[in-house]
């Protein structure tokens, strides 16, 4: 089934662009393999990255989160694998891991959704290796996708103790660094 699905053309932008991948390497062969295609198509955009763990899928939402509160990323890459095992453990997990990214979404979050969902261990790696399904790639694709269209509509407006997007640069520091 690969390679039937229709991709959309490269983002590409005119400022530069920085996401945050957030892994969750509790199948360490697995994440590797999405890190690698997710790294390849940021920087084949031309845009940049920073690289964080955490310990499981559950944790991805809530470091996106914090990200989102404390640095000045421009989207989110989550990467990470369940694998279904014996118990409901992994219906939860799934469940609650897509949840808190949907709810960060509908925030205004640009996000690319690489957790993957799977039966066993061969499907993870048909969907995670770079030269099959490269779902990393797609992952990082779909968070770019959403910076893109975040700019072409327009920035946000500073709203109670939110600052004007023009007081920040892009991923980074604060513009003029004021002092209290």
């Amino acid at each position: 089934m690969a390679g039937t699905e229709y991709t959309l053309p490269r983002a590409t932008f005119d400022k530069p662009v920085k996401l945050l991948i957030v892994v969750a390497p509790f199948y360490r062969d697995i994440a590797d393999m999405m890190i690698e295609g997710a790294r390849a198509e940021i920087e084949a955009s031309g845009a940049t990255y920073d690289l964080i763990e955490v310990p499981g899928a559950l944790e991805i939402p809530t470091s996106i989160g914090i990200a989102e509160r404390l640095s000045n990323f421009d989207g989110y890459v989550a990467l990470g694998c369940v694998i279904r095992g014996a118990t409901t453990h992994y219906e939860t997990v799934c469940n609650d891991s897509s949840r808190g990214i949907t709810l960060l979404g509908l925030q205004g979050l640009c996000i690319g959704n690489g957790i993957l969902t799977v039966e066993n261990r061969d499907q993870a790696v048909e969907r995670a290796a770079p030269d099959q399904m490269n779902k990393g790639a797609g992952a990082a694709a779909a968070a770019l996708h959403l910076v893109a269209l975040t700019r072409k509509w327009g920035t946000r407006k500073g709203v109670g103790f939110m600052p004007d997007a023009e007081e920040l640069r892009l991923a980074g520091e604060i513009k003029d660094n004021p002092t209290a």
